[in-house]
């Protein structure tokens, strides 16, 4: 399966983000990933997006969409969906396409400073965990986003569900140590599970870029620098089920 992954930043003006979706979308992939807020940009820290809120037939759901069929693909993106809150709208994942899901990010980033919990409703603890699943192509997807990336169980949960790829659009907040968490963990993911993992951030200077595409093994296939860019990489079935023999990690587990 190709894979493509879009490292933008998203704009405040949520127009201009629409248009960039048809801008930015390569041709001839199965999968195109966009970052996590694709949609509108979070402003500054704190602040209100409650009035950027969509539902899934909205512009820029629908947007999504449109593109992704006319692209013969599947896509990835962020946007802020509205909740039971109006104060509060979902930070969502919608994949539209030749397959079709949404996910709601479960764990809000309050850390580092920040309190997304804020500003926007987590979404609910899957149940069942195939709720964060997708097939795409010959592999099945399991969504995260972005701060979903620092608890490994969350992971396991979608792989012991039958994911066999980790999609993780970010907006990853650039500072001390970062990129080096980011990178780490992505490649920890994907070790630790015997699973490729698709990481597509915004990028600097208010983000971290590095997007990245891992292999079960570890191996770093495509790396983004810290500017805009577009990633592509070949996922093949084959190195994912020889990786599960040499590395039989989740036959061997006992807990």
């Amino acid at each position: 399966m190709k894979v493509a992954v879009v490292q933008q930043a998203s704009d405040l003006e949520p127009e201009v983000n629409r248009a960039r979706l048809d801008e930015l979308a390569p041709r001839e992939t199965e999968l195109v990933v966009f970052p996590e807020a694709f949609a509108r940009d979070f402003g500054e820290a704190g602040s209100d997006v409650s009035a950027y809120a969509e539902t899934f037939d909205g512009p820029f759901a629908s947007e999504v969409a449109r593109v992704a069929e006319a692209r013969g693909t599947t896509m990835v993106a962020g946007m802020f969906e509205s909740s039971g809150d109006p104060a509060r709208p979902f930070n969502t994942l919608v994949v539209r396409g030749a397959a079709s899901a949404d996910y709601r990010k479960i764990h809000l980033y309050d850390s580092f400073g920040y309190r997304e919990s804020d500003r926007l409703t987590a979404g609910p603890i899957l149940d069942p965990p195939g709720a964060a699943l997708v097939k795409v192509g010959e592999f099945t997807l399991g969504l995260m986003t972005c701060y979903d990336l620092r608890f490994p169980e969350l992971a396991r949960l979608l792989v012991a569900a039958g994911a066999e790829v980790l999609v993780v659009p970010a907006a990853w907040v650039a500072g001390p140590r970062k990129v080096d968490h980011w990178s780490t963990l992505l490649r920890a993911r994907a070790i630790e599970n015997t699973v490729y993992v698709v990481g597509a951030a915004q990028p600097a200077p208010r983000y971290s870029g590095h997007s990245m595409v891992v292999d079960p093994l570890g191996d770093v296939l495509a790396e983004a620098a810290d500017g805009d860019e577009i990633l592509t990489a070949t996922l093949h079935r084959d190195v994912l089920e020889e990786a599960r023999r040499t590395n039989p990690s989740l036959a061997n587990r006992r807990l």
